[in-house]
């Protein structure tokens, strides 16, 4: 669903009093977070590809204004308004895959007052979804760094797009693939599939099903050995595999689903490795998150890999960000939300990121556009006059350039915990002062 109507209602609401007001003045808009969830170390911005595209083709059909027209209450003004309406503003923000921090903006949204008003709630939306779940897969990503992980989740993720954007966020990220079909048609992601207990239980025996499966899929397929009894489930499978192996049909891995992980990974590897099929590996799938897999681990189970649905595809633990879209500047005039608790750092912003000897981060500064740049600077021009300035990046490039930010990883947000010190960014010395300017020339 993409719809232009795919928003709030009061977008319109403040575009028709903006179209009275003949106020068409630049508007500076910027996307953060406020705080980082008790459950995150960092953040992960994502989005960005489907942010830009939504802009460059925003326009409304004429179904659309037809319906507004019905509905009463909107103008001839902003129905004409929104029948010309295309976005031609310029787009500043971080590449995707990079790790960032609170308060610190990830894209920023530069253009007439109504473009940038219109397109916050969508912008939101997209960031956000895909932001919440590319951090989430992150720390899957670093405490089982050599395991195959796979996404699993669109049964239970919130609708389609949800499901689609979910499986790329965690490509991004460095899932190794995906089980949604659609989203290895639609962004190339490898496609990871083994088969449903009813597969098993449609067969009269457990050992039909697996040899008419490895038939019909011979090269490595993975079976599904837990519907009944999981080691004997694996001994069907080895007794298999000699006879199915002389007609060039291979088992390719074992999947575990239930029961204590560990201890069943332990005996499978043994009887495995007994049978002399070592190469054949474990794949592990029920209710994991990061938590649980690290554990495991820990543990010594001997995982080759993981499937993980719901805690994924929701984000189980921080299923939101406190992520918001606020005016900075108007008509060149730095603006201030001064709101208890949600105050906001005012004027045109760049975020400088700084490296340590070893490489891994420093320091981020929060700094005023036009300060003099000390390391890298984050937020880079994506769009101008409503066109992309470069091509789109391929995923591919954006997973390699997201292994190197997590490699850039302070040791101490490297973890699962809360390190006992949080990163903080700096807020420069001129964005403070300039801040204070704006609180006494504000009533």
């Amino acid at each position: 669903m993409s719809g232009a109507l795919l928003t709030d209602l009061y977008q319109l609401t403040m575009l028709q009093a903006y179209l009275e007001e003949e106020m068409h003045g630049t508007a500076v808009f910027e996307l953060f977070v406020r705080k980082l969830p008790a459950g995150r170390n960092f953040l992960v911005a994502a989005g960005l590809e489907q942010a830009l595209d939504y802009l460059e083709n925003l326009s409304f059909r004429d179904e659309e204004l037809a319906w507004l027209r019905e509905q009463g209450g909107f103008s001839k003004r902003l129905i004409d308004y929104l029948g010309d309406f295309r976005f031609r503003g310029s787009v500043h923000a971080m590449a995707e895959g990079t790790v960032f921090f609170a308060d610190e903006p990830i894209l920023r949204v530069t253009a007439p007052l109504p473009e940038a008003q219109l397109v916050e709630s969508r912008l939101l939306n997209i960031i956000h979804f895909q932001t919440v779940i590319a951090s989430k897969a992150a720390r899957m990503v670093l405490v089982a760094p050599d395991a195959l992980l796979v996404d699993f989740g669109m049964r239970r993720a919130h609708g389609s797009e949800a499901a689609l954007l979910a499986a790329r966020a965690a490509y991004l990220v460095g899932f190794g693939g995906t089980a949604t079909v659609e989203a290895g048609r639609r962004f190339g992601i490898p496609l990871f599939g083994t088969m449903a207990h009813s597969y098993v239980q449609a067969h009269d025996s457990e050992r039909a099903a697996f040899e008419a499966f490895l038939r019909a899929w011979p090269k490595r397929s993975t079976l599904l050995v837990d519907t009944y009894d999981t080691e004997a489930g694996v001994a069907k499978a080895i007794d298999l595999a000699p006879r199915l192996g002389r007609e060039g049909i291979s088992l390719g891995a074992v999947r575990l689903d239930s029961g204590d992980l560990a201890v069943h990974a332990r005996r499978v590897r043994g009887m495995l490795d007994r049978a002399g099929l070592r190469e054949v590996t474990i794949f592990a799938s029920g209710s994991l998150d990061e938590k649980r897999i690290a554990a495991l681990l820990a543990e010594g189970a001997p995982l080759d890999g993981f499937g993980i649905g719901t805690a994924l595809d929701t984000s189980s633990d921080v299923p939101a960000l406190d992520a918001v879209y606020k005016m900075q500047s108007y008509a060149g005039v730095a603006r201030r939300k001064r709101s208890e608790g949600k105050a906001t750092w005012p004027g045109i912003k760049q975020v400088c990121r700084s490296l340590a000897p070893d490489g891994t981060i420093a320091s981020d500064v929060i700094q005023l556009e036009g300060e003099p740049v000390v390391g890298q600077a984050l937020l880079e021009l994506q769009m101008r006059d409503g066109r992309r300035t470069t091509p789109a990046p391929l995923l591919s490039q954006l997973r390699a350039d997201h292994a190197r930010a997590l490699r850039a990883l302070p040791p101490g947000l490297r973890g699962l915990p809360r390190p006992r010190r949080a990163y903080r960014c700096e807020i420069s010395p001129k964005l403070r002062e300039l801040a204070q300017e704006v609180d006494k020339a504000t009533p």
